[in-house]
């Protein structure tokens, strides 16, 4: 029998999403957890990775054990066990071909900046010090959302097949002293979003013409686009997947 976990986590004290041998990742410590609780060898597939640093209000993963279980005290077992940085949102029964990667439909990430120096937000936002031209933001994002190969946004020497996404929306949220980036898309590739996002910011800061990001795109070369900025401010926010999926 397959269930689903909805997680959510703070991603400075791990190493990403994925395990890794000598290093401390989300992946790896949920599994012991269900390990020690559920007295078996457990494995779970995430819906995707996330780079060391990097947060998550919405992360799904999956896990295959034909036992009975009280799925309710298993999350609340689950969440008595794991440590803080960790949060167990809901566990349910799905069918037995849902997979918590290759069943998604889309995935959402939001990348926050602080535009005025935050003592209480530091540590997962990235403050920028300079005034932003937000109207040739939204330009380039306008040309963004009619690609599709973002080749250039991908980090260099990855075993992708493809760097074909989906994007199915984008955008610039201005609330109060923070800029809020968000973008929601069928898939993403390595260091994309946040490639994206100091790409839009070197626009936003007058280094780069907004419609030079039409040639930086299709020269599909990473050296074109602007820095990749740094994983804590970036947040894993939702999932998607078929209404069927969940029994």
């Amino acid at each position: 029998m397959r269930y689903f976990l909805e997680i959510s986590y703070n991603g400075s004290t791990f190493h990403g999403w994925q395990f890794q041998p000598n290093a401390i990742t989300v992946q790896e410590t949920i599994e012991n957890a269900l390990i020690t609780l559920l007295e078996e060898e457990i494995k779970i597939v995430g819906a995707g990775r996330t780079d060391t640093g990097v947060h998550a209000r919405h992360m799904c993963a999956h896990f295959d054990y034909n036992k009975k279980f009280e799925l309710s005290q298993l999350r609340i077992n689950l969440n008595s066990f794991l440590n803080k940085e960790i949060y167990i949102k809901d566990i349910y029964r799905v069918n037995d071909e849902a997979h918590a990667r290759f069943s998604a439909t889309s995935r959402e990430y939001e990348y926050y900046i602080s535009l005025v120096k935050d003592v209480f937000s530091y540590e997962t936002s990235h403050f920028i010090q300079q005034d932003l031209n937000i109207e040739k933001m939204n330009q380039a994002i306008s040309i963004i959302k009619d690609y599709e190969d973002f080749e250039a946004f991908s980090k260099s020497k990855t075993d992708v097949k493809t760097y074909l996404c989906n994007i199915i929306s984008c955008s610039l949220i201005e609330n109060e002293n923070m800029l809020i980036f968000r973008i929601k898309a069928n898939r993403f590739l390595r260091n994309m979003v946040r490639t994206i996002v100091g790409t839009l910011l070197e626009v936003g800061l007058g280094k780069i013409p907004p419609g030079e990001v039409h040639n930086i795109i299709k020269s599909k070369d990473r050296s074109k686009a602007g820095p990749s900025m740094p994983a804590h401010a970036l947040f894993l926010t939702k999932i998607e997947y078929p209404s069927n999926i969940k029994l």
